[in-house]
């Protein structure tokens, strides 16, 4: 069996729905697609834990195949380029994908790298993005998905127990591997268009290509959103004529990321290598008042989607922001317990630690599917065991909190 998720990227905003599994002993930051492994079947398929796992992709030398298809809008035209000439308009776009990419995989301290991808392949068919195994970018294939405001969205399914397959895709070797991942851009809104960066500055009302396509990349790698402001995962579109952050450059592939981005794909793809990234703090953010905690649900014990952000006293700047509320020790089940785990930070450095309500600019439904998805049940998956069953509570978005760190 495989879960499949959705995440919109809106004109004025973003909504993402996402999953991921991993099993730990304290709730790992940030806002990962995450999956409950299939406990229905045999612990030789799904590790025999409970535990959320994170959606990855996986890293060995040419595991992640991308296709993207050429055929491009024309009433309205979808994608604007500074060559006008049919071939040299493809090798342009086909740049800004290989470029975007390359921000992901060009992060020290991570195993994500260049030799995880497999050329960049182009298909001329007109609806190459779907549940077939094929990782693919679209930008001429309507969708349902697309309602009015929707800029893109990603679409992943993730297999929850070895053995999976999708199509002729992969078979799944791990629980957690993203078998499919496909980014479809907007091809039929009048009022959306999108430029790439040669040709941005000459049309200020299209959105830049390679921002937006850089936080789908960051959905088909496994994240769900980023609270934290200036994040490429970050919900919410630049602005008509700009980009989101810096321009990748030679010496610096990953610029356009910030530290927020960064410190969260060293925790999606650890380098078991790394010596620099491996500082953490965890903890638990309860409640200053007891009471305010959901008397129908006895089993939450501590502040649930709290966003939790380490800052750098030397900088000053956000280093990582993570939703925490929850922890799960093999063989599981979750508990709501208000854990949080900030980890891979740098060393020799100093931070401090605040906690914040999803009340802002980022609310709940943003980042939903990334904590919806901690629990699965008889009502969620017919048959699924009553020791495995758990519902996750509402997030909690009225606090006042104390921490208790343990570094």
């Amino acid at each position: 069996m495989a879960r499949q998720t959705t995440t919109r990227r809106w004109a004025a905003g973003t909504v993402a729905l996402l999953y991921c599994l991993w099993s730990v002993t304290g709730a790992h930051g940030y806002a990962f697609n995450q999956i409950v492994p299939d406990m229905r079947q045999p612990a030789a398929l799904t590790g025999g834990s409970a535990c959320p796992i994170p959606s990855h992709q996986l890293t060995n030398p040419g595991a992640i195949a991308v296709r993207w298809s050429t055929v491009l809008g024309a009433s309205p035209r979808t994608i604007v380029t500074t060559d006008q000439t049919p071939a040299g308009s493809l090798n342009e776009i086909e740049q800004v994908i290989q470029q975007s990419l390359n921000v992901w995989m060009n992060v020290d301290g991570t195993s994500l790298t260049p030799s995880a991808l497999a050329p960049l392949t182009r298909i001329s068919s007109a609806t190459a993005c779907g549940s077939d195994g094929v990782n693919s970018i679209c930008f001429d294939q309507p969708d349902a998905a697309f309602t009015p405001g929707v800029l893109a969205f990603t679409r992943v399914i993730t297999a929850d127990a070895i053995g999976v397959q999708i199509g002729n895709g992969p078979v799944s070797t791990e629980v957690g591997q993203i078998l499919d991942a496909d980014i479809y851009f907007n091809p039929s809104n009048s009022a959306i268009t999108f430029a790439t960066p040669s040709a941005l500055s000459s049309n200020p009302k299209s959105y830049d290509l390679e921002s937006v396509l850089t936080h789908e990349l960051g959905h088909f790698f496994g994240f769900s959103h980023s609270a934290v402001w200036g994040a490429m995962m970050f919900p919410f579109a630049p602005a008509l004529g700009t980009f989101a952050g810096v321009r990748p450059t030679l010496q610096q592939p990953d610029a356009p990321l910030s530290d927020d981005d960064r410190t969260g794909l060293r925790n999606l793809y650890a380098d078991s290598l790394d010596t620099t990234y491996v500082g953490s703090i965890q903890g638990r953010i309860v409640p200053a008042n007891p009471l305010s905690l959901p008397a129908s649900a006895p089993w939450v014990t501590g502040i649930f989607g709290a966003h939790v952000v380490a800052v750098d006293v030397g900088t000053g700047s956000v280093v990582a922001g993570a939703l925490g509320g929850w922890s799960c020790q093999s063989p599981g089940l979750v508990q709501f317990d208000g854990s949080y785990l900030i980890s891979h930070l740098p060393l020799g450095k100093s931070y401090s630690l605040y906690a914040e309500p999803l009340d802002g600019a980022v609310g709940p439904s943003e980042v939903s599917n990334a904590l919806v998805t901690l629990c699965r049940n008889a009502t969620t998956d017919p048959g699924w065991p009553p020791a495995q069953g758990c519902v996750a509570p509402p997030v909690n978005v009225q606090f006042t909190t104390r921490t208790r760190p343990e570094l």
